[in-house]
């Protein structure tokens, strides 16, 4: 279900395996009780969410106070997210900016509109994949539901193996995984990077010659030259 990456007084890093939910439904075993298992904690604050379909880092707080103030800075967009996707079609852009407003679609689905009322709002940069595929690497500046994953789609290549967006793709998970974190606590610089090519159940396309140098290249991706856009 998960590997603890780092343990800190105040909050504990996860990799969350794909396909575990965070929350309990279809009769899932609760995520944040099996970690406190391992911890000897009493009780685990979910900070933030990641979708079923995705694995990789999330943050649990180990007390109320920590959990607050994590969260509000996940609130108030100072935490660095990075994500890495692989796309199964040529992108209409190969880097740039998605940003619209987010509507319910059919059953389980959103969509993007071309207004910007509030709008869900995700820098990207991309390179070569294996063929027909393209890897991502997203930085959302909000936490909209589905942003990632419709943002891709918007942009003509739906991550592969993501059964709602990408209907009859053939792989062995959804492709979408929760990279790297940054975020200050306490006056004190923290983070975590999440390689997926480290750990066999994150999936076998990670490791594919191409999209593993692709991946080589981002393991700072805070160092990147991301434009700055007005909030």
């Amino acid at each position: 279900m998960f590997d603890i990456l780092h343990t800190h007084p105040d909050f504990i890093v996860i990799n969350k395996h794909p396909n575990v939910s965070v929350h309990k439904d279809d009769g899932d075993t609760m995520l944040l009780q099996e970690v406190a298992k391992q911890t000897g904690d009493a009780q685990l604050y979910l900070i933030h969410r990641l979708d079923k379909m995705t694995s990789g880092l999330l943050l649990l707080g180990r007390n109320a106070g920590a959990a607050s103030e994590l969260s509000r800075q996940f609130a108030n967009r100072s935490v660095e997210k990075f994500y890495l996707a692989i796309g199964s079609k040529k992108p209409k852009k190969k880097q740039g900016l998605v940003s619209g407003d987010m509507e319910r679609s059919r059953r389980s689905s959103w969509k993007l509109l071309n207004t910007q009322a509030n709008p869900a709002v995700t820098q990207f940069f991309s390179l070569a994949a294996m063929p027909g595929e393209r890897l991502f690497l997203c930085k959302p500046h909000t936490g909209k539901t589905h942003q990632i994953r419709v943002a891709l789609k918007s942009l003509g290549s739906a991550i592969a193996g993501d059964a709602i967006y990408n209907n009859g793709s053939q792989a062995d998970r959804g492709y979408l995984h929760a990279f790297a974190l940054r975020f200050e606590f306490c006056h004190q610089a923290y983070q975590f990077v999440c390689d997926p090519r480290d750990n066999a159940i994150l999936g076998d396309k990670w490791n594919e010659d191409i999209t593993s140098q692709g991946i080589e290249a981002w393991l700072k991706p805070w160092e990147l030259s991301w434009p700055k856009i007005n909030k």
